[in-house]
């Protein structure tokens, strides 16, 4: 198919789409923009402009200090609302902090459960803020970093002296899934424990970490989820283990009694414990206004259109002669397709000035394509990735 007769199919596909009402449900400013970046800020939604007028107006503005009244649990609620999503349970979940600090603070936890071990695993090409928490946490408490050789996997590397892994379970560059019922069962049997970084997953895939047996996971809500700028994070931890965790970073709001303030450290029970300082309200129900559009939607049917998008993407690439270094198998991909080219950043700054098409990219040489399925159209692929081709091809 040449250009014009991806854009044909592109429609087509549009015409059948199921989801395509949920595009209504966003900020749209410039209809003709097609919108694919990476989805490190997803679009806005309309509810969100609602919640937030209505929080600022009634609660804060007319309720003041009183509003803190049924502010004061919100982490755990937004929790609960997401724990769905992740294929977790009422009070396995809390939205708070960054998905830095949250890392930072199940490392340390994790750390303290595995007293006898010696290291921390990490893979060398892992996004960059899990490697630098895993390197000072490390370093914090005497531990070593393992990472796999240029040629190596995480999956190849023994786990019988290692303390916690830290993994995304979708690859930001490649948008390649890991084994999470496997390597999480092979973490189990050596002993370890993982955090799974689900920043890339959440929103975009379904997720059971139930039937995963996931011990403890973190990711943020500003991706798939639509939280905004700057939206909170969440931590996840199995039931039977959260009375384990020491908390390491302490603060007011995960003590059990937090208004007795000349009180020794006693944990809230629960989750709750996790909490730190006080959180931001209006961030908290932003997300919050995100996380309920993805369960109104479904899990599935968003999954579902994801494959289809990238699996059209994939196929746009292959007729315009573009070179996708993501996985074929949409089961084993993310919502996100990447494409190689060395000179990525400026083809990336080409298609936002001159197609209005904004993609993003990863050094060195890849373009990313995000594919946010209660936003994206089939047409902003096929247009998106015939401008890329157009540019792509000009600078060979």
């Amino acid at each position: 198919m040449n250009s014009e007769q991806l854009l044909t199919r592109a429609f087509e596909l549009d015409s059948t789409d199921d989801l395509s009402h949920w595009r209504d449900r966003f900020v749209i400013d410039d209809p003709d923009l097609s919108y694919l970046d990476g989805n490190s800020l997803g679009m806005l939604p309309r509810t969100t402009v609602h919640r937030l007028h209505e929080v600022m107006n009634e609660e804060w503005g007319s309720g003041l200090i009183r509003s803190w009244r049924k502010w004061l649990e919100l982490p755990l609620i937004v929790g609960n609302e997401l724990a769905p999503l992740l294929g977790a349970d009422d009070g396995e979940v809390v939205v708070h902090d960054s998905t830095s600090v949250n890392l930072h603070q199940l490392l340390h936890a994790a750390v303290r459960l595995r007293p006898d071990r010696s290291f921390i695993a990490v893979d060398a090409h892992e996004f960059p803020t899990d490697r630098y928490a895993v390197e000072s946490v490390a370093a914090q408490h005497g531990l070593t970093v393992v990472s796999p050789g240029p040629n190596e996997r995480l999956d190849g590397i023994d786990l019988g002296d290692c303390a916690v892994v830290v993994r995304s379970l979708i690859d930001y560059r490649s948008a390649e899934v890991a084994d999470l019922f496997g390597f999480t069962s092979r973490a189990r049997d050596a002993g370890a424990l993982v955090i799974w970084d689900l920043s890339h997953a959440v929103g975009a895939i379904e997720l059971d970490l139930h039937a995963a047996q996931v011990d403890l996971a973190i990711g943020c809500t500003y991706k798939f989820l639509n939280g905004g700028p700057g939206a909170p994070a969440f931590s996840y931890v199995r039931s039977n283990l959260i009375e384990e965790v020491d908390q390491p970073i302490r603060g007011w709001f995960g003590q059990d009694d937090q208004f007795a303030m000349d009180g020794a450290w006693s944990p809230k029970p629960g989750i709750g414990r996790l909490m730190i300082g006080t959180p931001s309200i209006l961030a908290l129900e932003a997300a919050r206004c995100g996380i309920e559009l993805c369960a109104e939607a479904g899990m599935p049917s968003i999954a579902a259109k994801g494959r289809a998008l990238t699996d059209f993407a994939h196929a746009c690439c292959d007729e315009l002669n573009l070179e996708s270094i993501s996985p074929r198998d949409a089961s084993n991909r993310g919502a996100h397709i990447a494409v190689r080219h060395p000179h990525a950043k400026d083809v990336v700054e080409r298609l936002e000035r001159e197609c209005s098409v904004i993609a993003d990219y990863r050094d060195p040489d890849l373009v990313r394509l995000g594919c946010s399925a209660l936003t994206t159209r089939f047409g902003d692929v096929a247009r998106a990735v015939n401008q890329l081709a157009g540019i792509a091809h000009d600078r060979v």
